[in-house]
């Protein structure tokens, strides 16, 4: 199994622009208010070359070991809605606890739901594109 730089690229990209439609939607349009609200967002605008630095890491990251988790007797849409679920729990072991713990979110409750749903919409749908562009990953002697 060698490193394909094509597709790993094509992840990062697909990864970001993915990533970015959802967050936006999620983080500006639907639940802006909310996370204003409960005290999860205290920046009236956010540092977008952050999140995209952010995203990037998350993608190369994800990009680069998939093909070490692949398991050749499935179906890699479902290998990559589930190396990216597990990737997901890590991200939002960070995004979700991580940042409840250390700021003053009130109730907390909204915020983690909130921020799992999100995260569960951006992992199963990059998942889904991860495994599509990887496909059936086959093992070379």
């Amino acid at each position: 199994m060698g490193i394909d730089i094509k597709k790993i690229l094509l992840v990062i990209l697909s990864y970001v622009v993915i990533t970015m439609a959802i967050a936006y939607s999620w983080n500006v349009i639907l639940f802006q208010d909310l996370h204003f609200a409960i005290g999860a967002n205290t920046r009236a605008e956010p540092i977008i070359w952050l999140g995209l630095i952010a995203m990037l890491l998350q993608a190369v990251v994800i990009a680069y070991l998939y093909p070490f988790f692949y398991n050749p007797g499935s179906h890699p849409v479902v290998q990559g809605i589930k190396f990216n679920l597990i990737m997901g729990a890590m991200v939002f072991s960070i995004l979700g606890f991580g940042i409840a713990a250390k700021y003053d979110i009130n109730p907390i409750a909204p915020f983690l739901i909130s921020t799992l749903m999100f995260q569960f919409f951006q992992f199963v749908f990059t998942g889904i594109v991860l495994g599509s562009i990887y496909g059936r990953i086959e093992d070379k002697p």
